[in-house]
Formats: structure tokens, C-alpha cells, sequence
């Protein structure tokens, strides 16, 4: 790939997720006019007086804005996790739930919603089962004294197994009037009730996730290449897989704490991200954020027009990714790993 090629393809991927999310403020059953949204933009962001009504103002600046950000957040995260577990445990077929996060946070989220009513414990319980579903993960990774990958993807699925039939208890025990819909449909995943809060919230840890693969993004080349080989360049191995798990961890359980079980994004989108840029990590790592993000927001849009309801985005990422990750693999033959 000549270089010019790389600088035109690395300038679409940094700024394509600031134009989804300014296309975003378009979509939507309100029509709300160009002149009138760049106004509403330009009046909050200087802190001027805006003239417009407040519906206009109330849909764009406190529905669709703070949507289509954690939307671009929560996809970016999921796809950065899913390209770093790749490298990290050396398959293509990871995903970013790999090691039970997101059957943690699930069960998480249902337990809260059995004892509480407001959605902030559903965040906390989430972010703290998914989190104690990869610690749970780790441990059983280290039954011989080490951390072998094939054994942490053993002790992923474990978890997940496990967690996945406390879910199951959960439908089963919940009123079937008020608490089971509530827990049906956060499964299924949605942005719908996104907002400012949320995203300064469940945005700390989803930095602090994607700052540190970011920042670490270039061990992971070396860690993919075998344990024996990294040790040989002096790398330690146990805590580089460790800052990567742990970031990795972070950035999914902020993701899934606030918008429910998402699947196919930390599976797909890596793949594309290697079609465009290559294997190098260094590179494809941020490349699986920014696509990530992207598609994330395009199929959030997809699910608000597509029919009178919305359509939850865990049936959507299925429905896309599952026939077009087929697509890749017959493009690839097998062989963009």
C-alpha cells in the first residue's frame, strides 16, 4: 500500500466517526433543519442565548447528541476490546466478551433490576459483574500456575456459562409483569435512554480502557507471536497481558454497563479493520475504534427508522454482522488473520 493511499485512509478513519455523529442529528421521526441544528450547536457550545423552540433544542441537544456520542463510545470500545483479545489470544474468532463480561454484566444488571428500581444501581451492578466475570475468568486460567491463553478462554467460558443460567434464574424469578420486560429488553441492548450522565459516568472507564490498549498497542504485536518469543525481546509477559485484559475488561464493561449485550462488534469489526490497514496492531487497533464507532452509530440509525418502534441494537449487530462476517470470510478465503 503506497503511502499516499495510507495518509487518505488513515484521514477518512480519524474523522468518519465525528461526521456519523453529526449525521446523526438528522435522523430521527422529528424533522428537525440544517440551519437550525448547526445554530443549536454553535448557540451551546459558546454558551450564547438560542431563539429556537425548545423542542428543536431538547430533541438535538439533549436526545440526539448525547445518543449518538455514547453510541460512537460504546462501539468503539467493543471493537478496540475485540482487536486487542484477538492479537492477545492469537484468534480471529474472539470476540470483546471472550472472558464472561458481558454474561456478567447481564446478570448484573437483571439482579439489579430484581431488587431496585432506578437504572443508576443497573450501571453499577453491571460494570461490577462484568468486571468480577474476568476476574473469576483469570483465576481459573491460573488452576497451573500460569496463564496459558488456551486456559483463559477455557475459564471464559466457563464463566459465561455460568453466569448465563444465573440470567436464566433471574427471568425465572421475576414478576412477569414489570421486572421481566425490564430485564428482556436490556439484553437485547439499546441507546435509547442515553444521556449526559451516562456518558460521564460509564466514559471514565471507557477511557481509561481505550487510553491504555492505545498506549500498549504495540506489545500486542509482540505478545501475539508466542510467549517464548516476547520473553526472548525482554517483554513481560504476565503484566503486558495483564494491562491488556484489564483495559480491554474496562473499556467492554463501561460499554455494556450502559447500553446492554451487544454482540458481533468486537468480531466483525476488527476483521474490516485488517482489510483496510493490515495486522499491524499499531495501527489496527486504532482503526477498530474509529470503525467501531462508526458502525455502531450507523446501525443505532438503522434501528430508529427502519419501523414505528425501535429496534434493539443487539437484534440489528446479529442480523448485519452474522451474513456479513460470512461475506469477509469468503472474500478473505480464510486468510485475513
Amino acid at each position: 500500500m503506497c503511502a499516499v493511499k495510507k495518509k487518505f485512509i488513515y484521514a477518512i478513519l480519524f474523522f468518519s466517526p465525528l461526521v456519523f455523529i453529526f449525521l446523526s442529528l438528522f435522523i430521527g421521526r422529528y424533522h428537525v433543519p440544517l440551519p437550525a441544528i448547526m445554530e443549536i450547536l454553535w448557540l451551546k457550545l459558546t454558551l450564547g442565548y438560542c431563539n429556537l423552540p425548545d423542542t428543536y433544542v431538547s430533541v438535538v441537544w439533549d436526545i440526539r447528541l448525547p445518543r449518538a456520542i455514547l453510541g460512537a463510545l460504546v462501539g468503539g470500545c467493543l471493537a478496540i476490546s475485540g482487536a486487542s483479545f484477538q492479537g492477545l489470544f492469537r484468534n480471529p474468532l474472539v470476540s470483546s466478551g471472550i472472558l464472561g463480561v458481558s454474561s456478567g454484566a447481564g446478570f448484573g444488571a437483571a439482579l439489579a433490576i430484581l431488587i431496585f428500581s432506578t437504572t443508576s444501581y443497573v450501571y453499577v451492578f453491571a460494570f461490577f459483574f462484568g468486571g468480577l466475570a474476568v476476574l473469576m475468568s483469570y483465576m481459573i486460567g491460573r488452576v497451573y500456575n500460569a496463564t496459558p491463553a488456551i486456559m483463559l478462554v477455557l475459564g471464559g467460558v466457563i464463566v459465561s456459562s455460568v453466569f448465563s443460567a444465573l440470567i436464566s434464574f433471574a427471568k425465572y424469578v421475576a414478576d412477569p409483569y414489570n421486572q421481566l420486560p425490564a430485564i428482556v429488553f436490556w439484553l437485547m441492548g439499546s441507546l435509547a435512554s442515553a444521556r449526559y450522565q451516562d456518558i460521564a459516568a460509564a466514559g471514565i472507564p471507557m477511557a481509561v480502557g481505550i487510553a491504555g490498549l492505545l498506549a500498549i498497542r504495540w506489545r500486542i504485536n509482540v505478545l501475539s507471536m508466542g510467549d517464548k518469543e516476547a520473553r526472548s525481546l525482554g517483554i513481560n509477559t504476565t503484566l503486558s497481558k495483564g494491562i491488556v485484559i484489564s483495559c480491554a475488561t474496562l473499556a467492554t464493561a463501561g460499554a455494556v454497563c450502559v447500553s446492554g449485550i451487544i454482540g458481533w462488534v468486537g468480531l466483525v469489526i476488527p476483521h474490516i479493520g485488517r482489510m483496510l490497514v493490515g495486522n499491524d496492531n499499531r495501527v489496527l487497533i486504532p482503526a477498530s475504534l474509529s470503525l467501531g464507532a462508526c458502525f455502531m452509530l450507523l446501525v443505532d440509525n438503522l434501528g430508529r427508522v427502519i419501523t414505528g418502534s425501535e429496534i434493539p441494537l443487539g437484534i440489528l449487530t446479529a442480523i448485519v454482522g452474522g451474513p456479513f462476517f460470512v461475506y469477509l470470510l469468503k472474500k478473505t478465503k480464510g486468510g485475513g488473520w
